[in-house]
């Protein structure tokens, strides 16, 4: 079965185009995630209807109720580039099976034909994002608690759907049609976000998502398009981006990585809450300080890898206050720190408790953030460095060589949420 994995990961070549939009990807760094749809109306976050067993005849009523009269694409965006964002991934269908677009092929059941909207959000999305220069991401739930059509998987089983009208090669149609809607009527999308193959992972005959035949329909529509699939598993072929679900590259606080081997080919891509929920959550006001976001940031970056940060919108189509708030201040800093994040790689030295670095070209940048020292020994040997100065103001740094590396003497302890030290090689 390994060797079978390997000769189709070997198979699948990427485009010039794909491989040009995978170094374009690893450059914008952070990323904002939003996961919007009408479960927001519950404010209990996007598993709601699983969480709550709700019957899927009641749930589907809920659009009738769904009018984000507040919901303004242009403001959203707007308030994502001030804050450094360069990239966003929306929801276009979460596992509810509720279409955020105007799909031809759903039945009906998205927000342009079953909401008194009637506006078509991922539409909307796209043209914000062309008129302010920033890349649109696609989520798509390969799981769905709605269609009868989907085979029940470990969730949704206490839905009140029947189990005799599931059909693997109607459903499979259906989500094809749809990949291909959002590849055709929308625009440039910068990534396939793929979310729920999990569903089916506790099967006893494993189950064929026939991934390698829809990768290859969505590189065709658009070959620049990347896709990346959040199954906590190891890359299968033709997935562009690797993800980290709630953890940094190669760690496994949350629970979701275990088993999974870095990849040294493909782009990686921590995807983190700001809060504790996805989808809006009335409730959950554990929002992350201003200090942990920033360092979540650098953090991701120093481990070669995007961070896309989590926001779940409101019902009535505003972005929750604190969320602007924290957005705010990671822009001020990256406004000064830019730099630093993006467009860069992880440095050559390797991540530690008191830090980490990147780098670009000739520049090596230190990123001190927990250290209670006023100097910090770097395992730096093979380079020399030309030059060493405090990025913020340009204060020159004495470097004491050996063998073994070189000595930065700070003259005090760091206390900024992040002292970057710039070395130029």
């Amino acid at each position: 079965m390994m060797l079978l994995a390997l000769q189709a990961l070997a198979q699948y070549q990427p485009s010039p185009e794909n491989l040009k939009a995978r170094a374009e990807f690893q450059d914008r760094k952070f990323g904002v995630f939003l996961h919007w749809g009408v479960y927001s109306m519950m404010g209990q976050g996007e598993w709601v209807m699983n969480n709550r067993n709700i019957n899927h005849e009641e749930y589907a009523k809920m659009p009738g109720g769904f009018y984000p009269q507040y919901f303004n694409a242009e403001e959203w965006v707007k308030a994502f580039k001030e804050a450094g964002v360069k990239y966003i991934t929306f929801t276009s269908r979460h596992h509810d099976g509720f279409s955020m677009f105007g799909s031809k092929v759903d039945g009906g059941y998205n927000v342009v034909d079953a909401t008194p909207f009637k506006r078509d959000v991922v539409k909307e999305l796209a043209a914000a994002c062309e008129k302010y220069g920033i890349k649109l991401h696609l989520y798509y739930s390969h799981l769905d608690w709605h269609r009868l059509d989907y085979p029940i998987g470990s969730s949704g089983r206490q839905l009140g759907r029947p189990t005799n009208q599931q059909d693997w090669k109607s459903y499979y149609k259906f989500m094809n049609g749809q990949i291909t809607e959002l590849l055709t009527n929308y625009g440039s999308i910068g990534a396939m976000w793929f979310d729920g193959v999990w569903d089916h992972a506790g099967d006893a005959t494993p189950f064929n998502w026939q991934l390698e035949e829809q990768y290859a329909l969505i590189h065709r529509l658009q070959p620049s398009c990347l896709i990346g699939n959040n199954h906590h598993k190891d890359l299968n072929p033709g997935e562009d981006i690797q993800i980290f679900e709630r953890d940094l590259p190669g760690q496994n606080t949350a629970g979701y990585s275990a088993g999974m081997t870095v990849s040294n080919t493909v782009p990686l891509e921590s995807c983190q809450t700001m809060s504790d929920s996805w989808g809006f959550n009335i409730t959950d006001t554990r929002y992350k300080s201003r200090e942990d976001l920033i360092q979540m940031l650098v953090r991701a970056a120093g481990m070669n890898a995007n961070l896309l940060l989590n926001i779940g919108p409101q019902s009535d189509g505003r972005l929750p206050a604190t969320a602007l708030s924290r957005l705010k201040e990671m822009g001020d800093w990256l406004g000064v720190y830019g730099e630093t994040i993006y467009g860069t790689r992880g440095g050559i030295i390797e991540p530690h408790e008191w830090g980490v670095t990147t780098q670009k070209d000739n520049k090596l940048y230190v990123h001190i953030m927990k250290l209670q020292d006023s100097a910090l020994f770097l395992p730096l040997t093979g380079v020399k460095v030309k030059k060493a100065k405090v990025f913020k103001d340009g204060t020159s740094v004495r470097v004491t060589k050996s063998k073994e590396g070189i000595l930065l003497e700070l003259g005090c302890v760091p206390e900024d949420v992040d002292y970057v030290v710039e070395l130029t090689l």
